[in-house]
């Protein structure tokens, strides 16, 4: 099931202080992460503070899993590289 605008929102855990990056958090417990880094996923991302190099959680509560994302621009996120 893809995102739909105004349900279940991103929630920011850290604003950003400076011009540093905010933290988000994603719950959801249906789309594939895959899924969640094609572009517009996040279609109203803007209008809920969602800017370039903000760092996003993505908590996949179906199968207990969490990746870390980095937003490409208001409304798109990519994956990120861990080590």
């Amino acid at each position: 099931m893809a995102y739909v605008p105004g349900t279940n929102r991103p929630i920011c855990m850290v604003p950003a202080i400076g011009s540093g990056p905010a933290l988000w958090q994603y719950r959801h417990a249906t789309d594939p992460h895959t899924d969640i880094d094609a572009a517009g996923y996040f279609s109203d991302g803007a209008t809920y503070g969602l800017k370039a190099n903000d760092m996003m959680f993505v908590v996949d509560t179906d199968t207990a899993t969490c990746t870390i994302h980095l937003v490409l621009n208001a409304t798109t996120i990519g994956a990120a590289t861990l080590a």
